[in-house]
């Protein structure tokens, strides 16, 4: 592979990627619930919705393989600015021109573009001295994504999904994401060359990790782009914004208890019990006759789904020397990419069934327990006692 990056943290603050990431994250979460809404009232099929999901995270993908050269070659705080310009961009277009082929173009390059925010965030904020600084930064990263997203699903219910109003907000949001690394120049990490993951070390990186990363983008794929038009079969485009905030706090409540957990139960085991809390939601929502027991079904639904990737990337890190966190980051990045891709087309057609979305749903958290289980035993069979290395953890 080529060579990319080496992070200094000297002087490295989280200040400025948490504020940039906060904001990004209120749009991201309107625009995600937004589009498959938004598709009717502009003339397009709502069939489209999985379509533009899947081409999104095409573009994620693609991203993900080129965006450390990006953030090696210009810096972290430049590489953040140029992403969001192009984010911006995109929402621009959808806005003034309401055409599928337009709307796929600009998902894709969209796609690239958070891909390279996510890459410049997450390498900014795992470049810590310690283990213990590096878990309590990926907690603060978690909080606020889905603290944002969470946020971002109530402009549903403040601007619509109609007319180009809800757009220009969006674009409005990501604009104001550029402010704190315009503003603070300082603080970022210092860029020096090195060598990135070489094929070997690839395959040495638990594969536990890569499982948990590709899983997690099978289930938030589809959550983010086809829950929206599920629930709109029995509900309003308001409520169905209020639900979507539902799941995401749930994802955004559990990431405290993650982190205490992340060092004191075995990884591969923490994410079989989060696959089980996953099933238990799908159960409760399809025998939910109450509107506090669906609202409970959800919350669990997104505590399972979103607590995946924290832990196995940090799985993927944990014995990963520092100066390629931000190629394993890119590489967990990649399977979460390819999992996206694949997962809203395949839940698009399990929705022509009834309660096929879920049946989806149960089918990837029941696969991914067993393996999970099975991993463990393995690990334990080697003389890991099941439990990974510890360090302590205080959110």
């Amino acid at each position: 592979m080529q060579q990319t990056l080496d992070i200094r943290t000297d002087g490295n603050s989280p200040l400025v990627p948490v504020i940039s990431l906060s904001l990004f994250a209120v749009a991201s979460g309107f625009l995600m619930s937004l589009i498959p809404l938004a598709l009717e009232a502009r003339g397009m099929s709502v069939s489209l919705a999985s379509w533009l999901a899947s081409v999104f995270y095409a573009g994620l993908l693609g991203g993900a393989l080129i965006s450390a050269r990006i953030v090696g070659k210009i810096g972290h705080r430049t590489a953040l600015v140029g992403f969001l310009i192009a984010i911006v961009l995109t929402v621009a277009t959808m806005a003034l021109v309401a055409s599928p082929s337009m709307w796929l173009a600009s998902r894709f390059v969209a796609g690239v573009a958070v891909a390279g925010v996510f890459v410049v965030i997450e390498s900014w904020l795992l470049m810590a001295d310690t283990e213990k600084a590096r878990a309590k930064r990926l907690g603060l990263y978690m909080a606020s994504l889905y603290g944002g997203s969470a946020l971002g699903q109530l402009g549903i219910g403040f601007f619509g999904t109609e007319g180009a109003m809800p757009l220009i907000v969006v674009a409005g949001l990501f604009s104001a994401a550029m402010l704190p690394p315009l503003v603070y120049k300082k603080g970022q990490p210092r860029v020096t060359e090195h060598s990135s993951i070489n094929f070997r070390e690839m395959r040495n990186l638990p594969s536990a990790a890569y499982i948990g990363c590709i899983v997690s983008g099978l289930i938030l794929g589809s959550i983010y782009g086809l829950l929206p038009l599920d629930l709109e079969r029995q509900y309003s485009h308001n409520q169905v914004g209020m639900l979507m905030a539902v799941v995401i706090l749930g994802g955004m409540a559990v990431q405290p208890l993650v982190s205490w957990l992340n060092s004191r139960v075995e990884k591969a085991l923490l994410m079989a019990m989060f696959c089980f809390v996953g099933l238990l939601s799908i159960a409760m929502i399809e025998i939910a006759t109450v509107d506090a027991g669906l609202m409970a079904g959800l919350f669990l639904l997104g505590a399972a789904a979103f607590a995946l990737y924290p832990v196995a990337i940090t799985l993927a890190c944990r014995k990963v020397c520092e100066s390629k966190i931000v190629a394993a980051a890119e590489l967990m990045l990649l399977s979460y990419s390819v999992g996206s891709v694949i997962g809203p087309v395949i839940a698009g057609k399990a929705m022509s069934a009834n309660h096929g979305l879920m049946f989806y749903f149960v089918i990837c958290f029941a696969a991914t327990l067993i393996y999970m289980l099975v991993s463990t035993k393995r690990n334990r069979t080697r003389g890991a006692n099941g439990v990974d290395d510890a360090v302590s953890v205080d959110i």
